[in-house]
């Protein structure tokens, strides 16, 4: 044996482990599939879309009604400011219906939020 030899045999190192938070790129991890949705799953979030976004409009405007009410006449703010937040609840309630969820949920706070809004541009500011 020459020395050649034994620096070509010499001690084998252990491999040093990838923390497995890292891609190793020799062997990827494989594709995450997806299943498609279903023509109706798609009508669903497409109506419930147009829903939400027609009833935050109505709500919205109700909130620039309560706005633009004059100085003389500003307790009908409040009422509007109210309808607002009712209209947003039930538009949350009608998303909820269209994908069959339980109508008692947490996002019907969501419905409130243009009365939050309209109440700190009437009131505080």
């Amino acid at each position: 044996m020459s020395g050649d030899d034994l620096l070509a045999d010499g001690p084998k190192t252990p491999e040093r482990r990838k923390p497995r938070h890292l891609i190793d790129w020799d062997n990827p991890p494989p594709p995450r599939r997806r299943e498609p949705m279903s023509l109706t799953q798609v009508q669903r979030w497409v109506i419930s879309t147009l829903t939400m976004v027609t009833i935050a409009h109505f709500a919205g405007g109700i909130v620039l009604a309560a706005l633009t009410v004059s100085p003389t006449h500003q307790g009908g703010r409040l009422p509007l400011l109210l309808l607002a937040g009712v209209t947003g609840v039930c538009g949350v309630a009608a998303a909820l219906a269209i994908h069959r969820r339980p109508l008692l949920s947490p996002w019907l706070l969501l419905g409130w939020l243009p009365t939050l809004v309209g109440a700190y541009f009437v009131y505080w500011r």
